[in-house]
């Protein structure tokens, strides 16, 4: 299989599918943001599927071991919202169009 898109040489260890998941991760530019659905809809793309299922997406974004590298952050609505909130704003993502949940499961 192709490696992981990076200037650094990447080996995470997880299975096939969290694989995919961690070089779309990598996809992600610098200072953009993505959702789990449009993850969810490129793999399925990938992999020939009609769908997949974006809380499979996450689970695999969740497991994913080395996170400041392959950037997780960038992909909003989940977990850790205050950590990604300030990567994002470091990035110099304009946070002003996007909004926080005060409560539910998308945090």
């Amino acid at each position: 299989e192709k490696p992981m898109p990076s200037e650094l040489p990447l080996c995470p260890i997880g299975g096939e599918f969290r694989q995919r998941v961690w070089r779309l991760l990598c996809q992600i530019p610098y200072g953009e943001t993505t959702t789990y659905g449009a993850l969810a809809r490129a793999l399925a793309a990938q992999m020939g599927r009609p769908s997949m299922s974006s809380q499979a997406v996450g689970g695999a974004v969740g497991h994913n071991p080395i996170s400041i590298i392959i950037p997780c952050h960038r992909v909003v609505g989940s977990g850790g919202i205050a950590a990604k909130l300030r990567l994002l704003e470091h990035e110099g993502v304009e946070l002003s169009r996007l909004s926080v949940p005060k409560r539910g499961t998308a945090l």
